[in-house]
């Protein structure tokens, strides 16, 4: 079966289609960057913030402070790595853990197959990835590792960030080589999470690995949604979760409400965890219909964590409009090089990671 969907889409498709992923996530990453950090940036303060910079509606990257930088202290505070990643600031892309993640996979899957055990996952980890480079579940898991557990021990041991997003924002690159197939891209995803996640930590990775491969041959974000949602438990509270956001979105209930509805739902979790950023990230795909920009912009200005949100949203996003689709004020400013904590990987052109990619995504066909 996947043999058949990838050879639906020709070569130029493909290639098109990869691509956008791998620039949607980059600039959906850069776009929630400077506001990434839930627990100061509400919906409510990333809004204000955008108006007081003269950017909603928000059709570019975030603007930096305005000259002089006349905003109340306190009240704004954007992320250290603001003149990297923010509008006219941007010179290829920042480094960022939820790149790095999707690099790596690359790798992993180019040095070991999609036959890949957790184990080598884990091995990966330790040859390329700075400890200090790694965060929440993935810094506990990482320091399993390093004292000599093994799978699924290193994903429980003094790991209180089980069901955090850390698991999904390493997925995508298994929807990316799975495209149209998204009972393996989830597959994989799992096999992945589970060093390090267990439950909706785990879900939320094979749904978003499955999410994208779905986008490339599903015509609209919910039709991708609704593939997605067949791979993981029907009765988990991420399953639930993302069918509540669905439901009110065919309900009618504006963008704004919606959100309020889900956070009096999820809220009172961590902003890091898989759930109320699997919602957040819904409502983006299903309020942004198709459109790249009000895709990514919806799902930042979403809040939690905007970073890692934003980087899906534009991985699915991307992958369903293609790159030549994308518009130029994403992609140019990326200037197609990425910086990154893989070792051997800093520098690295987007375009190169894309081609390396689709011949995993035409290799996996044949398997």
């Amino acid at each position: 079966m996947t043999a058949q969907r990838t050879a639906a889409l020709d070569d130029r498709v493909l290639g098109d289609r990869v691509l956008g992923g791998w620039l949607g996530r980059i600039a959906g990453n850069m776009l929630g960057k400077p506001v990434e950090r839930g627990d100061h940036w509400t919906r409510q303060r990333i809004d204000r913030y955008l108006r007081r910079t003269d950017a909603l509606p928000l059709t570019d990257y975030i603007p930096p402070p305005p000259p002089g930088n006349t905003l109340a202290p306190g009240e704004f505070e954007l992320r250290p790595e603001w003149p990297q990643c923010t509008r006219g600031n941007i010179r290829g892309s920042a480094r960022d853990d939820d790149i790095d993640y999707t690099i790596l996979g690359l790798h992993l899957l180019e040095t070991h197959g999609f036959g890949f055990t957790t184990e080598q996952v884990g091995e990966m980890w330790l040859l390329r990835l700075p400890y200090l480079q790694t965060f929440t579940a993935e810094r506990a898991t990482y320091r399993n590792l390093a004292n000599g557990l093994r799978p699924p021990v290193t994903a429980t041991v003094d790991n209180p960030y089980q069901e955090w997003i850390g698991a999904l924002i390493r997925a995508d690159i298994h929807g990316f080589t799975s495209p149209g197939d998204p009972r393996r891209a989830a597959s994989l995803a799992r096999r992945d999470a589970v060093l390090s996640h267990t439950g909706n930590g785990v879900y939320g990775a094979m749904w978003a690995a499955a999410l994208v491969a779905a986008a490339f041959t599903e015509p609209t974000p919910r039709d991708a949604l609704e593939a997605s949602l067949s791979q993981i438990p029907p009765r988990c509270r991420l399953a639930r979760t993302i069918r509540r956001t669905a439901a009110l979105h065919e309900a009618g209930a504006p963008w704004e409400d919606a959100l309020d509805e889900l956070d009096r739902e999820v809220g009172h979790l961590h902003w890091i965890h898989t759930v109320p950023n699997a919602a957040v990230l819904t409502a983006g795909l299903l309020y942004g219909e198709g459109d790249f920009t009000a895709t990514i912009a919806l799902t930042v200005r979403g809040g939690l964590d905007t970073d890692s949100s934003g980087a899906t949203a534009g991985s699915v996003a991307g992958v369903l409009c293609g790159a030549s689709a994308i518009p130029a004020q994403w992609t140019a400013p990326l200037e197609d090089r990425v910086r990154t904590a893989v070792f051997g990987f800093d520098g690295v052109r987007i375009s190169e990671l894309a081609e390396r990619t689709c011949r995993l995504a035409v290799h996996g066909a044949k398997d």
